[in-house]
């Protein structure tokens, strides 16, 4: 009995611990992306006053119309991104699952692509998410159907190599498109494959949170079926679960994330597979603390890279946010799994 009591505590512990962690990294990077003023950095007192109203005129320009509404969309596109990934990983029951393993990067990209190919008198601004968001959704009914084809079951196998042989079919006409490009239009093509939240204004939140906000929480509600599931999909039956309509449901939700999260700022990579897993090797496998965690976890790791995308490499600008995702969180993960690989929990 004692031994169960303290098991519960140090759990309890871990959790609570875990969320200060989280809530600490995020208002330190907050603040200090907000301070963040190119050639120098504004002090907290300025960051405040310009907040508050009462700052000057450069500098409510840089915190409130520059910095904040990136900062912003970090938050809530590191949550979805990073929830994302751990509904994946569950539905699939495969640790390498991430939020774009049914291909969705690569039929955003073609969307994206589309758009810049077309002509410079159309608005871009319009109609390039538009096309990336469309073409996401379209790819998750491509699979679907394709997984689908030739009986009325659909195996998570075969969704998995359906994402796979149209992630590479979107990805070829991608790398054709760039290639017959013009010079300035190749340029956009690339640098939108690697992510960026510098064009993310308060008209695009307006878009991005209230989808990104209401798919967190219906995700959420599925956490107990989820954790059944990975148990296999007859342990899950007997358990009561109905999982044919519940991964359909999910896949639906989860490819709207996506869709919103990477319409207006290209792919950001490794956030959906690296914060579970490090969640899971501290928490364990519970879905039920995974995901509400992956939300803060999320929202700080792409704060964190957002605001070292801005400050470790002056000499070359503003790193595109998809190449500091993978540069930070890979070697730390790895270190990660290497030191703790039999707490995985798969």
């Amino acid at each position: 009995m004692k031994a169960k009591i303290g098991t519960a505590m140090s759990r309890r512990t871990k959790v609570v611990l875990t969320a200060a962690v989280l809530v600490a990294l995020l208002i330190v990077f907050t603040l200090t992306d907000l301070a963040w003023a190119g050639t120098r950095t504004l002090s907290l007192g300025e960051v405040w006053a310009a907040l508050t109203g009462h700052g000057t005129w450069a500098n409510d320009l840089i915190v409130n119309h520059q910095n904040l509404p990136r900062i912003v969309a970090a938050l809530f596109i590191g949550a979805g991104l990073a929830v994302t990934g751990s509904v994946m990983q569950a539905v699939f029951r495969n640790p390498l699952a991430t939020p774009y393993i049914l291909g969705l990067s690569s039929g955003a990209s073609l969307g994206a692509a589309i758009a810049i190919m077309l002509p410079s008198t159309l608005a871009l601004s319009f109609i390039q998410p538009v096309l990336a968001f469309g073409m996401c959704l379209l790819t998750t009914f491509l699979v679907y159907a394709v997984s689908r084809a030739g009986g009325t079951m659909v195996r998570t196998e075969t969704l998995v190599l359906a994402g796979v042989a149209i992630s590479s079919l979107f990805s070829a006409v991608v790398s054709l498109l760039t290639y017959i490009a013009p010079s300035e239009k190749m340029g956009s093509i690339v640098f939108w494959s690697m992510g960026s939240l510098g064009e993310v204004g308060t008209d695009e939140l307006a878009i991005i949170v209230p989808i990104i906000v209401a798919g967190i929480l219906i995700m959420l509600t599925q956490s107990r079926n989820l954790n059944a599931m990975m148990l296999g999909d007859a342990h899950a039956m007997d358990l009561g679960v109905d999982v044919r309509r519940v991964r359909i449901w999910l896949l639906v939700v989860s490819s709207l994330v996506v869709a919103a999260c990477v319409a207006f700022v290209g792919t950001i990579g490794f956030i959906g597979l690296v914060i579970p897993h490090i969640l899971r090797m501290v928490l364990g496998p519970d879905n039920r603390l995974i995901m509400p965690m992956s939300v803060l976890g999320g929202g700080a790791f792409l704060l964190m890279s957002d605001w070292a995308a801005h400050v470790v490499s002056p000499l070359y600008g503003v790193l595109p946010i998809g190449v500091v995702t993978a540069m930070v969180g890979a070697p730390f993960f790895i270190y990660l799994l290497c030191r703790r690989k039999r707490e995985v929990g798969w």
